[in-house]
């Protein structure tokens, strides 16, 4: 195999569509590889019908299912824990059409997928590479925190002390319901043997590795990220502030919302989901603008003041700050997203606790008043961010190059990790 290059990449992921940071990635690895003349299947949970890729030669082979909020009950209950239709379509396509230059690539699964595509991958796990893009690989609810007040986690996964914490945002037996597929999970994944996990941000590791992943296959791979608008947005100009992002309670829409009315500003709130008619019908004074292609965003982006991004857990990423600030957008982030000591260390926005209101608002209001102030963080958001993320080019290099290794087995593993390591 030492003398073997992929020709084919396999990405496994819930969604085709990009309804997060991400599906947006798993579709840019697609996007990447087919313009470097790579054969690209896309083994999907929904229906698969993204006109994009078609277009762009992508084989798709979709489960045709919902996400579990979206689906029967019934069905979300026991497909969740294990989907063995998934299982049965992935193990399928790889009987049918596995080569040796084959390259596989898993997203996410905790949606429609799960834990089931670790069975059917069993027999690629040697060109397999997991993307960490939350903390589902480890972790029951997939975050490390208590979802309801946003505190991090102290427990080790499966701990007789996580079993007992009530860290679902809706009910402990939602919680044990987790653990249930968390360990049939590990009855088909191990992390003391994983295979190569990619992850957006180095402070992910230590998580990961209180999860049983062994630090020598955790590589830091940023992500890639294409700013909202090419030129600096003249932020202090404008007075609006932005939301970017999915409309559930992980992403604390209502906590931004809620800020921003005691502040006394207007939000822009872009992205579509199961609390958008509620929030709306709260919030008449807001103005909000569903789902909205790139160009929707550029155009709403370069008439904002500040961007918020108030999650309720630690964000591994936040694909969408960086988003925001290498357009010259400050942002204001959960003080316990990964990003966010490197954020405030620039200059280029504020940490804050989203569940303290009148806090959160307070920091919206200074910087509603204060362009100066806007001025020179929009500056420094623009020029001085630029460590935090790769460019698409840059990111779809290194990624081929982690494919290319990860295709010589074992030993390709140091160099996986080499190549995290090197310059941006």
């Amino acid at each position: 195999m030492a003398d073997r290059h992929p020709d084919r990449l396999v990405v496994l992921n819930d969604l085709s569509h990009p309804a997060g940071g991400a599906t947006a990635v798993a579709l840019e690895s697609i996007r990447l590889m087919r313009a470097r003349g790579m054969a690209v299947t896309l083994i999907t949970g929904d229906m698969g019908d993204n006109p994009a890729l078609l277009a762009d030669a992508v084989e798709i082979v979709a489960l045709g299912r919902r996400r579990l909020r979206a689906a029967n009950p019934a069905r979300a209950f026991l497909s969740g824990l294990y989907n063995r239709a998934a299982r049965d379509m992935t193990a399928r396509w790889i009987a049918a059409h596995d080569t040796p230059g084959t390259v596989y690539h898993l997203h996410g699964w905790s949606q429609i997928l799960s834990p089931a595509i670790f069975e059917a991958l069993a027999p690629v796990r040697d060109r397999l590479i997991l993307s960490a893009h939350d903390f589902f690989l480890v972790c029951p609810n997939g975050s490390f925190s208590f979802l309801k007040t946003g505190r991090v986690c102290p427990h080790v996964p499966l701990s007789p002390s996580c079993v007992a914490a009530s860290c679902d945002r809706r009910s402990y037996a939602e919680k044990l319901w987790r653990v249930a597929r968390q360990l049939i999970q590990r009855h088909f994944y191990d992390p003391a043997t994983s295979p190569p996990v990619l992850v957006p941000h180095g402070a992910m590791t230590p998580f990961l590795r209180r999860g049983g992943i062994p630090a020598g296959a955790i590589a830091t791979l940023p992500n890639p990220v294409t700013a909202f608008c090419r030129g600096r947005i003249a932020a202090e100009d404008n007075r609006d502030i932005l939301f970017v992002g999915r409309l559930e309670a992980t992403k604390g829409p209502d906590l931004a919302l809620a800020a921003a009315r005691k502040a006394g500003v207007t939000l822009r709130v872009i992205g579509d989901g199961a609390m958008r008619g509620d929030l709306a019908a709260r919030y008449p004074e807001m103005r909000f603008l569903g789902a909205q292609s790139r160009d929707g965003i550029a155009e709403h982006a370069a008439q904002a003041r500040l961007l918020l991004m108030p999650s309720r857990y630690p964000e591994p990423y936040g694909l969408v700050a960086v988003e925001a600030m290498w357009s010259g957008l400050p942002v204001i982030v959960q003080k316990t997203a990964m990003l966010a000591p490197e954020i405030v260390a620039a200059g280029a926005g504020f940490a804050c606790d989203p569940l303290d209101t009148s806090g959160f608002a307070a920091q919206i209001a200074r910087l509603a008043a204060d362009d100066a102030t806007i001025a020179d963080m929009s500056a420094k958001a623009f020029s001085d961010t630029r460590g935090l993320g790769l460019s698409p080019a840059a990111w779809g290099e290194r990624l081929f190059a982690l494919y290319d290794d990860r295709l010589r087995g074992p030993a390709g593993l140091a160099s996986v990790r080499a190549r995290s390591a090197a310059p941006r």
